[in-house]
């Protein structure tokens, strides 16, 4: 973000005229090509154009020298399937911290029951909810 703000504070003048290095143009087109980052990203981040990142990678691309085309939509859907598993992984272990609380206070339950020699864990079945008897209020005696 600092340096979108660094961006916001130049002139028109000065954003046309910024400079980035042989090496910066470099480095990011091996981004590029090893999708660590997109074109997007790129644009994003130092705000520039996407007709300069192609330029960029027109003269400095190993693969455009060798004629290869780099396939995008299996970036996106890998990208995609890595952000599920860390969801999963992330879900995974919100479970288990649950099912270790369950099993904790079972046994506690449990423990407790044998201390004191009473019946903690009382089933619903057996004591009728509250409000579900007949009262005189609610009967017509007419």
């Amino acid at each position: 973000m600092a340096k979108i703000e660094q961006y916001k504070r130049l002139t028109t003048r000065q954003r046309h005229n910024r400079y980035f290095s042989e090496e910066f143009r470099k480095a990011k087109v091996r981004e590029i090509e090893q999708n660590l980052s997109t074109i997007t990203e790129i644009k994003r981040e130092y705000q520039v154009s996407h007709t300069t990142i192609y330029r960029w990678l027109n003269k400095y691309s190993t693969m455009r020298k060798k004629q290869e085309r780099q396939v995008i939509e299996s970036q996106s859907s890998t990208r995609k399937i890595q952000r599920l598993k860390e969801q999963v992984r992330a879900l995974e272990q919100a479970l288990g911290q649950k099912q270790m609380l369950i099993d904790f206070q079972s046994k506690m339950i449990e423990l407790a029951e044998e201390e004191y020699g009473i019946d903690i864990k009382k089933k619903l079945a057996d004591k009728p909810y509250s409000g579900s008897g007949t009262t005189e209020e609610n009967t017509d005696t007419k």
